[in-house]
């Protein structure tokens, strides 16, 4: 019985599709035309078994409406836009031991090419041709003249239109909402751009201002107390500072807050206007009092060695009755303070 040599049989059947075009869909008016497309792949590194197992699931279905005798056009094209290859990049530059073992040892590229990795377009060149050698090779029955990259300028120009079109049916609008944002690539991220952390949630916080001033007479300032419930401002009982934090004197739009050199960095980022008046150490606020604005009555500021000023503004309003942190830090400064009873 002779043997079946599957790998000269796949050479010659894709050597005859690639001669015969028979992939490329001619326009036709005496035919049905379907259309279908599927998500591009990012080409920033090799060709995985998932990506066999997305990209088979079109290639049947165009296959089987080619035999109903449609005129099928099933296009590909890479998706090479984002942040993720321009972090790839600059991980390459600092040749960063991960990143050069995943693209030095497992994707087996040399050390010449690897070099030129440090240009984000030779790393998305490189793994769009693997992709499409691959692809071929799997018989997957794509339209080769219609592939492009999503910097192609005509897709590009399509991308615009696109919005455009939307913002003239009144189907899109421009506007603020919080997004994660990443300050190296000056960019806002999805999960698909993240090296590591892909389920962070964005935090909003509501910032409730508490006035203060160091000496009768002296300019006013604001102490940002940021809470996910600022419902609990009634039962308020003191204010949380860190004696061991340098803090800043900012000007936040017409105002003057005292953050954390942290929160100052994030808040840039946050539609604000910052400018950084001075540096106040956190001891220089323990001792004094503050105004609570619901019902402007003197919060004292105490010493609390946990506020973490990595954490919303470094500056912590203290409702015992709603956090157990709070409770104990009191008891622990054997404080004398009355924690108020809103509801009987």
């Amino acid at each position: 019985m002779t043997e079946l040599n599957h790998k000269k049989i796949q050479e010659k059947w894709i050597k005859k599709w690639q001669e015969s075009e028979i992939f490329t869909a001619i326009p036709d008016d005496a035919k049905k035309k379907f259309y279908l497309t599927v998500a591009y792949p990012y080409p920033s590194g090799s060709m995985h078994v998932g990506h066999g197992r997305t990209y088979t699931v079109p290639d049947v279905i165009a296959r089987f409406k080619r035999m109903q005798g449609y005129n099928v056009l099933f296009p590909m094209a890479w998706h090479v836009t984002g942040s993720p290859v321009l972090g790839i990049a600059k991980r390459i530059q600092k040749n960063d031991p991960k990143t050069m073992h995943i693209y030095g040892d497992i994707y087996k590229i040399p050390e010449d090419k690897l070099k030129t990795f440090t240009e984000p377009l030779n790393i998305v060149r490189h793994f769009a041709g693997e992709y499409k050698a691959n692809m071929t090779e799997l018989g997957f029955s794509i339209d080769w003249s219609r592939e492009f990259k999503t910097i192609t300028p005509q897709y590009s120009k399509f991308i615009e239109w696109q919005y455009r079109t939307l913002k003239e049916k009144g189907l899109v609008r421009k506007g603020e909402h919080p997004v994660r944002y990443c300050p190296a690539c000056e960019n806002p991220v999805g999960d698909h751009d993240l090296l590591a952390g892909e389920s962070t949630k964005i935090n909003e916080f509501t910032i409730l201002k508490f006035k203060f001033k160091f000496n009768v007479g002296d300019e006013e300032i604001i102490l940002p107390a940021a809470t996910l419930r600022p419902e609990t401002i009634f039962g308020v009982t003191n204010m949380w500072i860190n004696p061991g934090i340098t803090y800043l004197k900012v000007k936040v739009n017409d105002e003057v807050w005292i953050l954390t050199k942290e929160a100052a960095e994030k808040l840039k980022y946050q539609n604000r206007d910052l400018k950084i008046i001075d540096e106040i150490s956190g001891k220089n606020f323990i001792g004094k009092n503050c105004i609570e604005l619901i019902n402007n009555k003197k919060i004292p500021i105490l010493s609390a060695t946990f506020v973490d000023p990595n954490y919303a503004t470094g500056v912590v309003m203290s409702v015992p009755a709603h956090a157990p942190y709070d409770y104990i830090a009191l008891k622990d400064l054997k404080s004398d303070i009355e924690i108020p009873i809103i509801i009987e």
